[in-house]
């Protein structure tokens, strides 16, 4: 007979949270006092870094250190890659100047031997202190056909005396005569510009105030034309000054002429297809007029349409011809009154 599972047995309903709080909750102790022990690990006499703190002591704490390079192990003799992990002793040995010098104590995976890796602040790198030798990936480029690296810590011939007396009297007159006019003159300037900051201040406000209300009256002019003709709200429009008024007349003016020569070239061809009518100025109507056949009433009615388009033609043209020679003023186009017949 099997015995019954005691979740089988257990048919409680809990609420969720329940299930969601528990890991964020305590147990306190009955007898637990927290003026008294003031933490729970310090009543439990337990370390808040655990198991890692067990020989904080001998001012040794258990980290995860990974090897910087490869390395052979001095126990084995196996090879270790670097980026391999270990659960170090680091331990404080010493000090570089302010910069503390740190051990790291590592046991080999493959054999358990022992081997110390230390920092080097002064040459900023690692340097392997006992039970393993560092593998040596020191590329030479005369051995593989380059060029050899130039060497910046190679020792410099003796200095001659005479040399650095002259180099150092060339020094103190450069100093003197170059140097020392030009901090002053940084000087000067300095506490010229900062002796009273808010009067300089002030004056530049101004003036950022008076470029924007001019920038802010040119805009609504651009937007008020550009509403009028309907442009473009992202198009660009030129500055209003001399040398653009100017080219706008210049254009002004050759569009005119081209306009008349166009018009005048119309009229000459129309006078030259049109047959010679007389005009209907020179005809008196009268209403005692002689009657002219019905035959003719449509040809003459005919005639005497052409007639009117060539008078309008002309004097459309002598206008255009006269509003050329006139001068505009501010570079706008003057207004052109058309008579129409």
């Amino acid at each position: 007979m099997t015995q019954p599972r005691l979740r089988d047995n257990l048919n409680i309903d809990l609420p969720v949270t329940a299930f969601i709080m528990q890991g964020f909750n305590k147990y306190y102790p009955p007898d637990y006092d927290g003026e008294k022990h003031g933490s729970l690990n310090a009543y439990r006499g337990k370390h808040a870094l655990g198991d890692r703190a067990r020989k904080l002591d001998q001012g040794i704490l258990v980290t995860r250190f990974e090897l910087p390079f490869n390395i052979w192990c001095g126990t084995c003799n196996a090879h270790i890659g670097m980026g391999v992990r270990y659960n170090a002793e680091k331990k404080k040995i010493g000090n570089y100047y302010s910069t503390p010098i740190f051990s790291f104590r590592c046991k080999c995976h493959l054999c358990s031997g022992w081997f110390e890796i230390q920092t080097d602040p002064k040459n900023t790198r690692y340097v392997v202190t006992y039970g393993a030798r560092q593998k040596d990936e020191d590329w030479d480029p005369e051995e593989n056909g380059g060029f050899a690296i130039h060497d910046t810590e190679r020792k410099e011939a003796p200095v001659d005396p005479l040399a650095a007396l002259e180099k150092s009297t060339d020094a103190q007159t450069h100093a003197t005569k170059v140097q020392a006019p030009r901090l002053e003159q940084l000087q000067d300037a300095s506490d010229h510009y900062n002796s009273d900051p808010y009067t300089l201040s002030r004056r530049v406000r101004k003036r950022f105030r008076e470029e924007k209300k001019v920038e802010k009256e040119k805009a609504e002019v651009d937007r008020s034309i550009k509403e009028r003709y309907g442009l473009p709200a992202e198009l660009s429009l030129i500055r209003d000054d001399e040398t653009s008024a100017a080219e706008a007349k210049e254009e002004w003016q050759k569009e005119r002429q081209k306009l008349a020569s166009t018009e005048a070239a119309k009229r000459r061809k129309l006078a030259i297809d049109a047959p010679l009518i007389p005009s209907t100025s020179s005809r008196v109507r009268a209403s005692g007029s002689t009657t002219r056949p019905s035959g003719s009433t449509s040809s003459s009615s005919l005639a005497d349409l052409r007639t009117r388009i060539l008078s309008n033609t002309s004097q459309r043209s002598i206008s255009l011809s006269d509003a050329t020679r006139l001068k505009p003023s501010g570079g706008k186009a003057v207004g052109i009154a058309v008579r129409r017949g």
